[in-house]
């Protein structure tokens, strides 16, 4: 999408830089020129230490300025994240590898006790996922140490220098186009085939869509304050044509695509789970369905996978373990389609929702959901959405598209338990801007609604957590937004009654967080601070004017019918027990330790039939899916949703 100055749906900050085409004539002058700093001269300047760094490493091993502005981009969006590895142990802005001290740096504690099918009717799945060896890291992910080899700066430094964190990126572009056995070019067309080994893929698709993308920011331009407060700026090349006949000499293997279901802008390999029978009749790792013909496929489940690429393939192929129907990887955006989406993956901890949802996967192999994930991956991953999206009529808001975070615990004792993946950093701003849904403004500003919308990159909530148990996290930009229990930083945080805890600012803790693209009802307004209704309760954020955390929405709430003092809320929407045929156990319709009092009102995400998908044995000639009279809303209720019976509320339509 394009931002501007007045465009309130804009990310601050940042836009794309759309010039006049370049006449043909004049453009081999100009081509040295294209991606240079703003006029003003700011190379000695703290705001153009950055963009005077590419423009060194370019001069220094003859890398284009624009080709390396661009592949930076494709790997951090020119950000630092102040050091701090990605989920792949990549650093810096040009995303350089070292994901043997980013496994050593991070305390491994299993995060969440949850079982990922949901289901009592079988027995729980709690395999552990082992650090790999650094002999079973592939090169992908230990770029950094050739840089280190390439540039004679230590490891030490490309980690922690931004400057020579780009000289590395400018040493490994460099080395890849001499392999290729292509010149030093001034011209960033006769770099393709060099951006496409940068990648790190070793299959043609894959570096392929890679390389399209870094060209395709070359084409369009970009500009955008990074997380340090650095103005960095690409000029836009719209007649570029790259000589993509360079990947043919690669060397490069052919993905088994195998009838996956992905769009044509990805690349897709297929990857199958098995579907097994073993042990004291018991099967895995995922249930035959004919979906969306037995059920609708209602959400799509955001996760990260705690495990690397290898190893994450390696379990979803043991019938042993569960399954998802996605994997996307960190590096280059590689996907990996595992199960079928008419059949069911057992990935979010809830039944209920595995039966009528599709899980992602994006590669992460530290052990919390603490660390920034790579543009190529959050381009991949909005591809592969809006794909599903179109083919399954599923919405693209935020009571559709859920982290594994906002997946309520089935029962009361599963709530502690369930898992906060993919985290506090995960951008659902700019993950929705290229979904092309970005969140906005849809209402005056007195509309008892909000939709949660910070700024990602100056919001930055303090953690602790990330590396080591009660430590502080780094400074890190943030799509959430801490909750009090009154209109004051020193007031006590949020308690969710489902944990069993005090509430703490821990990276797992989601006690009192609230998301960006949620939306919830308003309970109360003080000064520059705004209540919502969460969890039960009034929970207070900041929200001033100059700098708003939300923005005015529209759209439907519940509130318990007149006379009711509460009514529960539940983590599923099963039927009614006379729903059930015979030869189908009945479910229990048991509420969570939730409530919502009379005069409190949540946002409505959807109205579903309660469901029940009974397939509990490896042959599918006793599998039903039972639909019952019985209606539920689901509703934004804390940092999970949750689900009301239609017949304990009554529906409003929020004041515009």
């Amino acid at each position: 999408m394009r931002g501007s100055a007045t465009d309130p749906t804009s990310t601050p900050g940042h836009r794309h830089l759309r010039r006049a085409a370049v006449p043909l004539a004049s453009a081999a002058l100009l081509l040295p020129l294209l991606g240079a700093a703003p006029a003003q001269s700011t190379a000695d300047s703290s705001a153009g230490r950055l963009q005077q760094a590419f423009a060194t490493a370019s001069a220094e091993y003859h890398v284009p300025q624009s080709v390396l502005l661009a592949v930076s981009y494709l790997q951090s969006r020119w950000d630092w994240h102040a050091g701090a590895p990605s989920v792949t142990g990549g650093y810096g802005p040009m995303h350089l590898t070292d994901a043997r001290t980013a496994i050593a740096a991070t305390e491994h504690y299993a995060e969440g006790t949850e079982d990922a099918r949901g289901d009592g009717a079988r027995p729980a799945v709690h395999p552990g996922i082992e650090v790999p060896a650094e002999s079973a890291l592939p090169a992908r992910l230990k770029t950094l140490v050739k840089a280190a080899r390439l540039t004679g700066l230590s490891a030490e430094k490309l980690r922690t220098d931004p400057t020579a964190n780009v000289t590395g990126g400018a040493a490994l572009l460099a080395a890849a186009q001499k392999q290729l056995g292509e010149p030093l070019s001034a011209d960033p067309a006769d770099w393709y085939g060099a951006v496409a080994r940068f990648s790190g893929a070793d299959d043609t698709a894959t570096a392929a869509a890679y390389a399209n993308d870094v060209y395709d920011v070359l084409h369009t331009g970009e500009e955008r304050t990074t997380d340090d407060g650095q103005l960095v700026a690409l000029a836009a090349q719209p007649r570029l044509a790259a000589d993509t006949a360079q990947l043919k000499r690669a060397g490069l293997r052919t993905l088994p695509t195998d009838g996956v279901e992905c769009p044509r802008s990805v690349s897709c390999e297929a990857v199958w789970a098995p579907y097994a029978q073993f042990g004291n009749n018991d099967y895995g790792n995922h249930d035959l369905g004919d979906r969306p013909v037995s059920q609708s496929i209602k959400y799509i489940v955001i996760h990260d996978t705690e495990g690397t690429w290898d190893g994450v393939l390696n379990l979803i192929q043991d019938p042993t373990y569960v399954s998802w129907n996605y994997t996307i990887r960190s590096t280059d955006g590689l996907i990996a389609q595992h199960v079928k989406a008419k059949d069911v993956a057992w990935h979010a901890g809830n039944w209920y929702v595995n039966a009528t949802s599709v899980g992602i996967e994006h590669e992460g192999f530290l052990a919390n959901p603490d660390a920034w994930y790579t543009e190529a991956m959050y381009r991949s991953s909005a591809r592969l959405v809006k794909y599903l999206s179109r083919t399954y009529d599923i919405p693209l808001d935020r009571q559709h598209i859920l982290g594994h975070d906002n997946v309520p615990g089935p029962t009361t004792s599963t709530i502690p338990g369930m898992h906060t993946d993919p985290g506090p950093y995960w951008d659902w701003r700019h993950y929705f801007q290229l979904l092309g849904h970005p969140f906005e403004r849809t209402a005056g500003k007195r509309s008892g609604l909000v939709t949660i919308l910070p700024d990602y990159a100056s919001n930055q909530p303090a953690y602790t957590g990330c590396t080591t148990s009660g430590e502080p996290c780094a400074a890190h930009g943030s799509s959430e937004v801490r909750l009090y229990s009154d209109h004051d930083t020193s007031a006590p945080l949020i308690k969710d009654i489902g944990l069993g805890k005090d509430p703490t600012i821990d990276v797992n803790d989601l006690s009192s967080r609230a998301a960006t693209g949620q939306q919830y009802a308003v309970a109360d307004r003080w000064g520059d601070w705004t209540a919502i209704w969460y969890l039960g309760q009034k929970a207070w954020f900041r929200n001033p004017s100059k700098a708003p955390t939300a923005v005015p929405a529209k759209g439907l709430t519940v509130t318990p019918k007149e006379g009711l003092a509460s009514i529960p809320v539940y983590g599923r929407a099963y039927p009614e027990k006379e729903a059930y045929p015979a030869g189908v156990p009945v479910q229990s319709v048991v509420p969570l330790s939730y409530t919502i009092a009379a005069g409190q009102r949540y946002v409505v995400g959807d109205e579903v039939p309660g469901e029940y998908d009974y397939s509990v044995t490896f042959t599918t000639d006793s599998h039903r899916v039972v639909v019952g009279k019985d209606l539920y809303y689901e509703i934004q209720y804390g940092h999970r949703v949750g689900f009301v019976r239609a017949a304990d509320v009554t529906l409003q339509r929020s004041a515009g």
